[in-house]
């Protein structure tokens, strides 16, 4: 019983904690929230192709060995998977696929970066809102394949290796980094040092999201830390993912939202 319960109650806590758009007191948050409403709904033709590559995805049955250098997957944790289970238990939905690439176009969006590419659907959300360079890194070599498949998308570099490895040079190459998606790994220790990493290259302007910030204790624990580091200024939890602001002008604040 308790193993049943257990991962239910980081559900409950955020669904009794969460607040409505008509709660907010800060004219920033109440903008930000209310235009992401309007965003989601406005958007599904504009993202529409990159819905049928996903359609295209789930009819591929082909098998597959994969690498995985973080926690795994809950649904999926076989050596051997398919395209279509992939795609169905491993990628963002549309809608959280659009609410990145909201938050994204929030920003400069010149220097945007992806930690868990994946088979390339959330990175085709991104790139249609990236203005100068989308680079995001998988660490399975199938899945980095997969992800370049055609419609390839634009303004994009898909980098094949380790997080652990690959990013630091990275953002040490970058002048500056707008935009941010950490949903890789899936551990403390990983997710902790990407953060980090991606610290070097904030600026003002500029949002991270961190994805499944309640899909283990150790990812409850990673967001803890992540909130408490004083850079960050305003978080909002939509429980499968986190924002976070640089750049908030009220005393250092954390939202429980629904979208």
């Amino acid at each position: 019983m308790i193993k049943i319960v257990e991962p239910l109650l980081p559900f409950l806590n955020y669904w009794l904690r969460k607040e409505d758009l008509y709660s907010q007191q800060s004219t920033f948050v109440f903008s930000v929230y209310s235009k992401l409403t309007r965003y989601l709904k406005s958007t599904t033709e504009f993202n529409s192709d990159i819905e049928d590559f996903r359609k295209q995805l789930l009819r591929e049955k082909r098998s597959f060995a994969i690498q995985d250098f973080g926690a795994g997957s809950k649904k999926v944790n076989d050596q051997f998977r398919t395209v279509s289970k992939v795609t169905r238990y491993s990628t963002s939905s549309a809608k959280f696929a659009t609410l990145y690439q909201y938050f994204c176009q929030l920003t400069p969006a010149e220097y945007v970066l992806e930690l868990g590419t994946c088979v390339g659907i959330t990175t085709r959300y991104l790139s249609k809102v990236t203005e100068r360079n989308l680079l995001t890194i998988e660490g399975s070599e199938a899945l980095w394949q997969i992800a370049q498949a055609n419609p390839r998308p634009e303004k994009t570099e898909f980098v094949l290796g380790e997080i652990s490895k690959k990013l630091p040079p990275i953002i040490r190459k970058i002048p500056k980094l707008d935009f941010a998606l950490i949903d890789a790994n899936h551990t403390y220790h990983g997710t902790m040092t990407s953060f980090n990493t991606c610290l070097e290259k904030i600026h003002p302007k500029s949002i991270m999201i961190i994805g499944d910030i309640h899909w283990s204790k150790e990812m409850e624990r990673a967001w803890k830390a992540i909130k408490e580091d004083p850079t960050v200024k305003l978080t909002f939890d939509f429980f499968e993912c986190g924002v976070l602001f640089f750049d908030y002008s009220g005393p250092k604040t954390h939202l429980i939202l629904d979208i």
